[in-house]
């Protein structure tokens, strides 16, 4: 096995023990930049000699036993929406033709402090607007979509050239390319990773999370991440807390959800047979499963684009007077329709989310997790706007990979989506767990024992176009 293909956890594991160096692993993550990113365009910068200058004091640090932690020498990709001092924000527009970033954003921050390395800014979908990151190819097939809009994220960690990597999810842009490209992808609580100079698409649905191979790896990007900063609005005064999950693989005792709505309509067979056999998975683990009815389910596409619509058309208004036709044509009409809605649609939407997450707060006395699809449609190919359902329903991609994501970020519940099989064209298969507000370790919990017994196949790409 070569560096790059090591989880973070691993690869931690062989630098602590000194069997490993940081600049042995970006060494191998920046090679296997040069033989795959022409093919797979995860990356708009990468940062080769930040790198490997970032890697040596790594390596000195820890020869002269400073050794920061598990990130320590980690090489990661952080999506181009983040802030990094000195260094290019272009959000994927011609809009920020130009701009740099004056300061760290608090991530960025938080992991620079951590040590981790940084390889390169990825691509996104023009200011996250988006489920499919037309940049980007697949990792598992470059004819089909990465997924959007953390799909340059999600490509570099399932192509090995990132380790880990951060994203932003406002309706499903972690968890939805993590699905696709055979990844763990995490959405947090609202307001437990801080914004602060991350750009918005809609400031009362984005969130912060970690893309990463395993789950354990997703708890101890958490855990370097969390924490409250004012400079955050919404940035909740959680206490510190250590995710990583430990190694019991036993869940007896926990109720898991099945949805008995909404969730399983709709969906790919394939998808929902791998989803179902990964649940029963989980009950052989030990946990209880709960048949539980999904609250409100006419209102979530409403709510959803209620909300995010004019919050984003809100935060392009003075550049979609001045420079419009530097959007993109599906983004600029998107932010146009945004300045037609009238401010009872959004005050409704509002009120609607309050209902929702009252009535998904009482689904959860009841169980301790929801498991269900993380998307209902493994990934389509490049250019398909539409899918037919069986009984002849026509559904937009983007209606169909953002239909089961949102209920999370509208509620704002955490959310993990995690790798459970493949389809018959060997295209990955997501599951996503939904927990209570805060609930981090209980998804994490569940989630690495389920990998613990059921480890998801690496991928190895060719470096062939």
């Amino acid at each position: 096995m070569q560096p790059y293909e090591l989880s973070l956890t691993r690869a931690a594991d062989a630098i602590r023990n000194r069997q490993l160096s940081p600049v042995e692993l970006v060494d191998s993550v920046l090679q296997r930049v040069e033989q795959v990113e022409p093919r797979l365009h995860a990356y708009v910068t990468v940062t080769a000699e930040h790198a490997r200058r970032a890697a040596r004091e790594a390596e000195k640090d820890i020869a002269a036993g400073r050794h920061r932690g598990p990130l320590h020498g980690i090489p990661m990709g952080l999506k181009d929406l983040i802030d990094v001092a000195d260094m290019a924000t272009s959000a994927g527009s011609r809009v920020r033709a130009g701009h740099r970033a004056q300061a760290d954003s608090t991530v960025a921050a938080r992991l620079t402090a951590a040590g981790a390395v940084l390889i390169g800014k990825t691509h996104t979908h023009e200011f996250a607007y988006g489920l499919i990151t037309p940049q980007t190819r697949n990792a598992w097939d470059a004819d089909r979509v990465a997924g959007g809009s953390s799909g340059g994220s999600a490509v570099a960690v399932a192509a090995g050239t990132a380790t880990f990597a951060l994203g932003t999810d406002t309706g499903g842009s972690i968890r939805v390319p993590a699905a696709l490209n055979g990844v763990v992808g995490l959405k947090p609580t609202y307001g437990l990773v801080p914004r602060h100079g991350v750009t918005s698409l809609s400031w009362s649905l984005d969130h912060v999370g970690p893309l990463t191979r395993t789950v354990e790896d997703a708890a101890l990007v958490l855990s370097a991440l969390a924490g409250h900063d004012p400079r955050d609005p919404a940035s909740l005064t959680a206490p510190a807390t250590d995710y990583r999950p430990g190694a019991d693989a036993d869940l007896t005792g926990l109720r898991v959800g099945v949805p008995r709505s909404y969730y399983f309509d709709h969906v790919e067979p394939e998808v929902e047979a791998a989803v179902r056999r990964a649940v029963d998975r989980l009950a052989g683990l030990g946990a209880r499963l709960v048949d539980v009815e999904i609250p409100m389910t006419r209102y979530i596409q409403a709510t959803q684009w209620g909300l995010m619509v004019p919050e984003a058309t809100t935060y392009h208004e003075g550049t979609l007077r001045t420079v419009p036709d530097l959007y993109q044509a599906d983004v600029r009409v998107l932010l146009e329709a945004g300045a037609l809605m009238p401010a009872g649609d959004y005050l409704r939407a509002q009120r609607s989310r309050t209902l929702m997450r009252q009535e998904w707060a009482r689904v959860f006395q009841e169980v301790d997790l929801i498991a269900a699809p993380t998307v209902p449609v493994t990934a389509v190919r490049a250019g398909q706007e539409t899918i037919t359902w069986a009984d002849g329903t026509v559904e937009a991609v983007s209606d169909a990979y953002v239909r089961l994501s949102a209920p999370a970020n509208i509620t704002g519940i955490p959310s993990l989506s995690i790798p459970v099989g493949h389809d018959t064209a060997g295209l990955p298969i997501g599951m996503q767990l939904l927990g209570r507000p805060l609930g981090e370790d209980v998804l994490l919990r569940a989630g690495h024992a389920y990998q613990q017994t059921h480890p998801a196949p690496a991928r190895t790409l060719t470096p062939t176009a």
